[in-house]
């Protein structure tokens, strides 16, 4: 997962993540300029969080909707409540 300490949409990443039991790495690209530059290499735009599954670049959240939990249930393979 691509994030950065500031970011409050990477915290709820984040704390979906641990309390769905999905293992992951945390790269903060304010830490890694490099890894802000594959942000936007492989996105176009310097976004986060960004969680890469498998190989695919996703952006879980998006402007003025907050975190995608539709979608993170979905390409997590979670069960929903």
């Amino acid at each position: 997962m691509y994030s950065t300490g500031w970011c409050r949409d990477c915290r709820a990443a984040k704390q979906f993540l641990n309390e769905h039991g999905i293992a992951y790495t945390e790269i903060d690209i304010d830490a890694n300029p490099a890894a802000a530059d594959a942000v936007v290499e492989n996105t176009g735009k310097r976004a986060i969080p960004q969680l890469v599954i498998d190989g695919e670049w996703f952006q879980p959240y998006a402007p003025g909707r907050g975190l995608l939990f539709d979608e993170l249930y979905k390409r997590l393979n979670i069960p929903r409540p």
